[in-house]
């Protein structure tokens, strides 16, 4: 039974959360003269929504159900977006409401694909507004709240489990509401010291506090419509960029047991990390190789650095650039297809099909040679010296299947309906399709071809918006709350 006051309390709650943010927006246009047509009409709005909630929930007990939990999560990014969607609408930064419902979910969700062209005539209140969809969006609107609802009484634990990526979850306490807090503060300082590293490289204050947040939150949306090369010359910054990228991409927990438990030894020892690291050291020595085999004059560091910060924006679904990687050679277009579709550690702010997964579904397969050679072998499947449950095989099964057909369907209706006749860039191929298909499944931002970090996505029709849109959130959720929804049995009473 779906416990509907309680599910309308925790929205109440959240919208509260969202208020806060847009009245943080509202000072940043105060302090450039910007005025309040964009921010005070939704913010009075997501107030009253939320004021209506909470007492609709007054009564609502404290018990929260399994699917009470994928409700509020899947509903969350929605109404979220819904409510977010208005200072674009309001300000007439957009064509249309799939345009303004695109740019707020492709906020929320980290992913970074944009279908704004000048970004440098848009009001400051707007950038800081899309650059806080991300970074709140980016530790999960949800587990980031899971902190602050246990003071009224919510539960906790089936949020974190609708809301927690990856098949495999450590806690770095007994109770959630003090993980949370815990990896809420490792996100806070990460984003504070990439702040201060900019700023120290040359960045002004504004475009410091924005690319921190759209970097610790693996989102890409920027400030400026030229590539960071372009329009900085500083290799300082993009050595920043892509140190506070990688380790944006690590597992949290990770991070938790390293730095304040000391635990080195556990750090380095990580399956997923290890993947991680090899993954992408591998992809950005293969385009190295290939930027200066097709360039013998290319300068070996200019390489090196386009290479590692490249491939480590597409694999932690980033998506910020230096340079348009679609003019490399084609034979790197595999190499960065499959960082876009691997993604970076479960437990992170990345996007994408998970190292962790990858690792695991490595280790099945070589069971499976070693039961051909040997039928009456015993092999678990072990992660970091424990074993696998069954269980988790059969959901990381599951899952592929949803991915690889989420990502070809979507791939398919897009191609069937993407671009209007006589745009800009009519010729719409699949190749092209997938791409978009597949960084928006990923959260990644750019795709491939005209839909690169060069261009917007704002010549796809309202239609393939709003595809996108969705397959950003089914990506970001990792599919199953989502999909769990549209099942008969979800809605049965028993």
């Amino acid at each position: 039974m779906v416990n509907w006051k309680l599910i309308a309390k925790i929205m109440g709650f959240l919208l509260f959360i969202e208020v806060g943010l847009m009245m943080l927006c509202q000072v940043v246009s105060w302090l450039y003269d910007e005025g309040i047509k964009e921010f005070i009409p939704p913010i009075l709005i997501a107030l009253v929504l939320g004021i209506a909630g909470v007492l609709l929930g007054m009564n609502a007990g404290k018990k929260m159900g399994r699917k009470d939990g994928y409700i509020v999560v899947s509903l969350v990014w929605i109404i979220f977006t819904l409510i977010g969607m208005m200072p674009f609408m309001l300000g007439n930064h957009v064509p249309d409401m799939a345009s303004a419902f695109f740019e707020t979910m492709s906020g929320f969700t980290s992913t970074g694909a944009t279908i704004i062209d000048n970004l440098d005539k848009m009001p400051r209140g707007i950038l800081f507004w899309r650059s806080l969809t991300q970074w709140i969006g980016g530790i999960g609107i949800v587990f980031f709240t899971i902190a602050i609802l246990p003071a009224f009484g919510v539960g906790e634990v089936k949020l974190f489990a609708a809301e927690a990526t990856g098949p495999l979850h450590d806690k770095v306490h007994p109770r959630i509401s003090v993980t949370a807090r815990w990896i809420g503060g490792i996100y806070v300082a990460l984003t504070l010291l990439c702040i201060v590293s900019l700023m120290i490289c040359g960045m002004d204050a504004f475009d410091a506090v924005n690319y921190a947040m759209c970097t610790t939150a693996t989102g890409g949306y920027g400030t400026h419509s030229d590539l960071l090369h372009d329009f900085y010359r500083s290799p300082a910054i993009e050595y920043v960029l892509i140190f506070f990228m990688f380790v944006s991409g690590i597992n949290y927990t990770l991070i938790y047991y390293t730095i304040l438990k000391g635990k080195v030894k556990k750090f380095f020892g990580d399956a997923e990390l290890k993947a991680y690291l090899i993954i992408v050291v591998g992809a950005s020595l293969i385009c190295a190789f290939f930027l200066m085999f097709e360039d013998p004059l290319h300068d070996v560091e200019l390489a090196l650095r386009q290479s590692f910060f490249t491939v480590i924006s597409l694999q932690t679904t980033t998506g910020l650039a230096t340079y348009d990687y679609t003019l490399w050679p084609v034979q790197l277009m595999p190499v960065l297809l499959f960082v876009m579709f691997a993604g970076a550690s479960s437990g992170s702010t990345s996007g994408g099909f998970k190292c962790v997964r990858l690792s695991i579904i490595y280790r099945v397969l070589k069971n499976e040679f070693t039961h051909i050679l040997h039928p009456r072998a015993l092999t678990p499947v072990r992660m970091n010296g424990n074993i696998v449950p069954t269980k988790v095989v059969q959901t990381l099964m599951g899952f592929v299947t949803l991915f690889v057909c989420s990502l070809f369907l979507g791939a398919f209706v897009l191609a069937l309906g993407g671009v209007s006749p006589n745009e800009i860039h009519p010729e719409f191929d699949y190749y092209e399709a997938f791409g978009i298909a597949m960084s928006s499944l990923s959260n990644v931002g750019p795709g491939m071809g005209y839909y690169g970090p060069v261009h917007s996505w704002a010549i796809l029709t309202p239609f393939a918006k709003v595809v996108c849109s969705f397959l950003m959130l089914i990506g970001r959720l990792e599919i199953f709350p989502i999909m769990i929804l549209f099942t008969r049995s979800f809605w049965r009473k028993s």
